[in-house]
């Protein structure tokens, strides 16, 4: 990556590039662990994984998919995307038609 490169934040610094769990680990001990406390401290963070991350699945929360089931985008402001933008929306707009036609066996 062009962001890890020696002295960016200035002389003598370095930047490391990590994992959430390695920021967290390494914020707790104060220096980057060994790979040993790292997969010590991971191990107890691991039991919690399963309510953690499912926060990160925002767009299968019951809530979220509701809000965004509400939301319509008018026809126009496709026009102003890029081809990349444009296709991935087209792709939600389908995927919000599937869900809807099948509202009643999924919520």
């Amino acid at each position: 990556s062009t962001r890890n490169f020696p002295n960016r934040l200035g002389r003598g610094s370095n930047v490391y590039l990590a994992s959430a769990e390695l920021a967290a680990i390494a914020a707790m001990k104060g220096y980057l662990p060994t790979p040993e406390e790292y997969l010590k401290y991971f191990k107890e963070l691991n039991t919690t994984a399963a309510d953690t991350y499912r926060y990160l699945n925002f767009d299968e929360l019951p809530d979220y998919i509701t809000a965004a089931d509400a939301v319509n985008i008018d026809e126009a402001a496709y026009d102003a995307l890029g081809p990349a933008m444009k296709a991935e929306l087209m792709k939600m707009k389908k995927e919000l038609s599937r869900r809807k036609k099948s509202k009643g066996r999924h919520y």
